[in-house]
């Protein structure tokens, strides 16, 4: 009886608190402060708790009443769940508390990420998307054990593509609360705002970036480190010049012209090192070309470019973390419209390397743009080729918006990949290179390759995988297929829906990687 008055008593203060902030002024609405803390999942005890840190620090300063507060207001909080209690510290009228889940959960073999890290994100950005609800605009963060991992969730959950609208949601500054781990936090902050920026580039409307306000974007994200990185905008007649018939053979039907961005990022001491090279297929717009794609979700091809949205993004985060490592980065960026001047299927087009491919589909464009800069990238002798495209509708169906799919021919590679996204949840899973699927782009009537497997769409993700490898001599090579996770419905619980930016910061975790093995 009297734990039922006691609870009783705390939901009504806790509503009393909430209504006496709704109603204050907007004035003061603007000037508030809030507070996102974590709790744990007590082991063995089915409705127990156990404090962060900073949340238990907190406690302390309020004598033990956010402790009561828990217990008296409502089931204890499971991982993914928040609560919200107003009024009990005068500098946060409004506290967030979220479930944490089990401390130390580690990496799981089975899901392939670290569970623990996931857990972390999915709950701070739960706490942050309620603060933000209620207009607060400036968030605290617990670092609930791993501050990169809390301000990446922290980061990647309040981003909102309001750019056009009139209206816009509240905008949120957040930093790091009872820790002294300031460097973990800022680095999960660059990881996060570059996936960001990858985002805001995949959302942005065909007409808002054609392939030069793309080039420009990244040149002037690029802009605070142009000590260490070179960047040249190529035109259509420096694209002639190399010969890349397969990437012209694209851009003809669009009046915009085309841009071929080379980004250089010298982050080694040794200006001597191998670079990896990152290849990202730029198609702004994709209407499919001659072979129109049906309407129905058609301006979702405004982010066909994320393959080269996710390599800038990581080059821009690579040089704001200064990571010891050189990386080049490569996107043929261009329009896929149908016109009079437009590759009709059928027609047969010469790549730099000198090989023919037959066009009988003018859909299937990204391999063809992402042939000749692989001929381009391997001038620079790289330690490693990673290209990324939304490719392949197949892709999609294989794994959905699980992981990111993997083609390489290098076990090495794959290891490196593989280690980079268990760390940041954005999984990758490898997937077959055959020579089964060569066969089937390499048997064709009018010239050296089809840019379409023989069987038309058996095996569409893993036939497109083997076309690119016709334009790979280098060793150590791997074709990243993200036509499955270009988007969010609601599968990332800390992204919102829409365009997602992956997989951004498992190109930087793996850059991250290199660097530190040197």
């Amino acid at each position: 009886m009297t734990m039922l008055l006691l609870r009783r008593a705390a939901q009504t203060a806790v509503r009393t608190n909430q209504r006496r902030s709704f109603c204050a002024s907007q004035t003061h609405l603007s000037d508030r402060k809030g507070l996102v803390l974590g709790v744990f999942e007590k082991e063995g005890e089915e409705d127990g708790l156990h404090l962060t840190e900073a949340a238990a620090g907190f406690d302390q300063t309020l004598s033990g009443k956010l402790s009561e507060l828990l217990k008296i207001s409502g089931p204890a909080l499971k991982q993914g769940k928040s609560r919200v209690f107003y009024g009990i510290h005068k500098d946060f009228p409004c506290v967030a508390v979220v479930g944490l889940g089990k401390n130390n959960a580690g990496v799981c073999g089975k899901e392939n990420w670290d569970t623990s890290k996931e857990n972390i994100r999915q709950a701070v950005s739960a706490g942050c998307r309620l603060l933000q609800d209620l207009e607060v605009n400036h968030v605290e963060v617990d670092a609930c054990g791993d501050a990169q991992s809390a301000a990446e969730g922290a980061a990647l959950g309040l981003f909102h593509y309001d750019q056009l609208k009139s209206k816009k949601k509240t905008k949120v500054t957040t930093q790091l609360h009872g820790s002294a781990d300031s460097a973990s936090w800022e680095r999960g902050v660059a990881y996060a705002e570059g996936q960001n920026l990858a985002r805001l580039l995949m959302e942005a409307p065909a007409n808002h970036i054609t392939p030069t306000v793309f080039a420009n974007t990244i040149e002037e994200k690029l802009g605070p480190h142009a000590e260490r990185v070179t960047i040249n905008k190529r035109s259509q007649s420096w694209i002639e010049e190399q010969q890349m018939g397969a990437f012209l053979s694209v851009s003809r039907g669009s009046e915009e012209p085309p841009v071929f961005l080379e980004l250089h990022y010298n982050g080694s001491p040794d200006s001597k090192q191998a670079p990896l090279l990152l290849v990202g297929k730029g198609i702004t717009f994709d209407s499919g070309g001659i072979s129109l794609k049906p309407s129905p979700s058609m301006d979702a091809m405004r982010a066909d470019m994320g393959g080269a949205a996710t390599v800038c993004a990581s080059i821009v985060t690579a040089a704001a973390l200064k990571l010891p490592v050189n990386i080049i980065g490569l996107a043929p960026l261009c329009e896929n419209m149908p016109s009079g001047k437009a590759t009709k299927p059928g027609d047969v087009v010469r790549a730099k390397n000198g090989k023919t491919i037959q066009v009988d589909n003018t859909d299937a464009e990204g391999r063809l743009v992402l042939a000749d800069a692989l001929c381009y990238g391997h001038t620079f002798n790289p330690r490693a080729i990673v290209n990324v495209a939304t490719l392949t509708g197949a892709m999609d169906v294989a794994l959905g918006s699980a992981a990111t799919g993997v083609f390489t021919n290098s076990d090495w590679l794959w290891e490196q990949l593989h280690k980079a996204s268990v760390v940041t949840g954005d999984r990758v899973w490898r997937m077959p290179l055959f020579q089964h699927y060569t066969r089937q782009v390499t048997d064709c009537q009018l010239a050296d390759l089809n840019n379409i497997g023989k069987y038309s769409r058996s095996g569409g993700a893993c036939t497109a995988a083997a076309f690119l490898r016709e334009f790979v001599t280098a060793p150590h090579w791997a074709h990243l297929d993200i036509a499955g996770v270009m988007s969010n419905k609601d599968e990332v619980p800390y992204l919102r829906k829409g365009m997602s930016g992956r997989p951004t910061r498992t190109l930087v975790e793996f850059a991250a990687g290199l660097a530190q093995d040197g």
